[in-house]
């Protein structure tokens, strides 16, 4: 399953006629130019689990920043990026929703 296959299925997971109304993804462009992904983990099977930072910043125009804060999943990259976050949501959801809670 390709990572934005994946987030639509998270996504129906999580629906259940509360957790969508106050909860949720959002994707957003950035004026640097890039993207940032914020995914709410709050009442979902993530809820409360960590994850390492991780940080790719190459140069200017080539950077990524994947982190959890706050309960939610945040990634953000440069204008290339908005598939390579969304695989990174995808293998630690993935890897979080099998390991010890």
């Amino acid at each position: 399953m390709n990572p934005v296959e994946f987030l639509q299925s998270w996504f129906q997971a999580q629906t259940d006629g509360q957790w969508e109304r106050v909860r949720g993804v959002t994707i957003e462009t950035l004026d640097t130019p890039g993207w940032m992904v914020t995914i709410d983990l709050a009442g979902t099977q993530l809820d409360g689990r960590m994850m390492p930072s991780i940080q790719k910043e190459r140069s200017e125009s080539d950077w990524l920043v994947c982190e959890v804060e706050q309960n939610q999943f945040r990634g953000q990259g440069d204008s290339q990026k908005l598939v390579a976050i969304l695989d990174i949501f995808q293998h630690w959801a993935s890897a979080s929703s099998t390991g010890p809670a």
